[in-house]
């Protein structure tokens, strides 16, 4: 509360004059009013401050002039609580912060207010005055300070400051929940506390020696948490200097990415085997007498389906079909061994069942007890127009007439592949060809299929589609048969893979006679 020695308007007038010579100089706001409300003085800063003129015959009240709102920046301070109105009321005002919108400033300023009533000798109310300075920028330098410090706690990166000997004097809550270290087990300690021992001292030294050269520094690092488990992050690592361009402190952020590592790495071994599996499948010959279509379809990327053509000689062929129990990568394995060992049996002439035989003793060797193969092998003997059959489990085929009609249904004669070892398997008496029929052989993944409501697809609706479809080449029949599948799946995803091989018998196959 400031004294006034004279009472007289006259005095406090002339007292305000006798400041202006100062007050004119200072680079703070200051306001002075009489106990009307009547501007007495007011500075250039202030008027540079407030962005708007003031003139001497302005009330203390009219706040349009100045615009002065509460720190939301959209409420208007009423007249009455105006820091100036408060001070000539009595009322002393500390620090307080407004924003103010000025004819020169339309988006604002922030300013910080102190205020104190005058009084005369006497002790009672005569006017008041406030000083002001802007702080906009130390707001807003403080604002994004605050924004900083917010980005640094919520990111989802990892952040560790350290000074120029390694001492951590700062990490983010994504520091703790990725290391396992806590801030205050980590303030004072240096990064070698995340130290795997997977790098050598090159390593280290090289790293060093591009941050104190004030180049960053940026790749994968195996770190090790405070549990022990190791982990790849994506490191980059950068250097903060002063005004003078020395080195101060070293800023390190990083994420853990040994999940994405992982799946890159699980990607590259599916690609490989997408790409080795595709190699592996069969490519139906081009032989008189026979037209052949095949389609395979794995529920992920990998599957244990398997379809291949053996040529026998001039006019014989063998086609296998089998499926490994289970899908995905380790079925896709299974299925290239399989193949390997039917290729290396067929090679030394043997008849379909001893093949089927010699491939179970080397599997039942190789696979775990859950672990199984079902196979198909059909022969085909052109010249004599027969088809003989043995199967290891696998589902039945069908040999269809020409009007689509179930001629046979080519029963398993054995059991799995890799189960039992010196197991025995059937053989089919050769079964005669006719002009028109067709040869099915299919795995489990289409009569298992099921809907939406958990109704399999089913073999009467596989025979319904094929009979429906026999005039078609027959690659147009495989085809169509998955789509008929997918369509009866409706939006679901397969449970097994899909494959089908279909062999049509034209009339151009070779007679017995030759």
């Amino acid at each position: 509360m400031i004294a006034v020695a004279e009472e007289q308007p006259g005095k406090l007038t002339t007292q305000a004059e006798s400041f202006q010579t100062i007050f004119d100089t200072l680079p703070v706001g200051i306001v002075l009013a009489d106990g009307e409300g009547r501007l007495l003085y007011f500075n250039p800063a202030a008027e540079r401050i407030l962005g708007s003129p003031v003139c001497a015959s302005d009330e203390v009240h009219h706040n349009a002039v100045y615009g002065w709102y509460r720190p939301d920046q959209a409420t208007l301070i009423p007249p009455e609580r105006l820091p100036l109105a408060r001070a000539i009321h009595g009322e002393q005002i500390t620090g307080e912060l407004v924003f103010v919108r000025g004819f020169e400033h339309h988006d604002g300023v922030w300013i910080r207010v102190h205020g104190w009533p005058l009084t005369d000798s006497d002790g009672l109310g005569c006017g008041g005055f406030v000083v002001f300075d802007d702080c906009t920028e130390d707001r807003e330098a403080m604002h994004t300070m605050t924004l900083l410090a917010r980005a640094l706690d919520q990111t989802a990166d990892s952040v560790m400051l350290t000074n120029t000997q390694g001492v951590i004097q700062y990490v983010n809550p994504a520091f703790e929940a990725t290391t396992g270290y806590g801030k205050e087990e980590a303030l004072g300690k240096t990064p070698r506390i995340l130290k795997s021992g997977m790098h050598d001292a090159e390593f280290y030294r090289q790293m060093w020696a591009r941050l104190l050269d004030g180049q960053a520094s940026r790749g994968q690092i195996i770190n090790r948490k405070k549990s022990g488990e190791l982990y790849w992050a994506q490191q980059s690592i950068t250097s903060l200097q002063n005004e003078c361009g020395q080195v101060t402190h070293f800023v390190s952020v990083f994420q853990d990415v040994t999940a994405l590592r992982k799946k890159q790495e699980q990607e590259f071994q599916l690609q490989l085997a997408r790409d080795v599996q595709k190699r592996l499948y069969g490519q139906p010959p081009t032989m008189p007498g026979i037209e052949i279509g095949t389609a395979s379809h794995p529920a992920s990327e990998t599957g244990g389906d398997y379809f291949d053509f053996l040529p026998l000689g001039e006019n014989s062929l063998l086609i296998a079909v089998g499926d490994v129990a289970g899908h995905g990568f380790g079925s896709a394995l299974i299925m290239a061994l399989t193949r390997a060992y039917l290729r290396c049996f067929a090679a030394r002439g043997l008849p379909p069942n001893e093949i089927l035989a010699g491939v179970n003793d080397v599997l039942a060797q190789d696979l775990q007890p859950e672990q199984y193969v079902t196979l198909a092998l059909a022969r085909l003997d052109l010249r004599c127009r027969t088809l003989s059959f043995t199967s290891a489990g696998h589902v039945p085929g069908f040999l269809l007439a020409e009007n689509g009609g179930v001629r046979q249904i080519l029963e398993s004669t054995g059991p799995p592949l890799g189960l039992f070892p010196e197991s025995h398997f059937g053989m089919s008496p050769p079964i005669p060809l006719s002009c028109g029929e067709v040869l099915v052989l299919l795995t489990d993944g289409i009569a298992e299929a099921r809907s939406p409501e958990g109704n399999p697809f089913g073999t009467h609706r596989i025979l319904d589609y094929l009979r429906g479809h026999i005039a078609e080449p027959a690659q147009h029949m495989v085809e169509g048969l998955f789509h008929d599948v997918r369509n009866y799946l409706r939006d679901d995803l397969q449970d097994d893979d899909i494959t089908s091989v279909v062999v049509k018998i034209d009339g151009s196959t070779a007679s017995a006679s030759g």
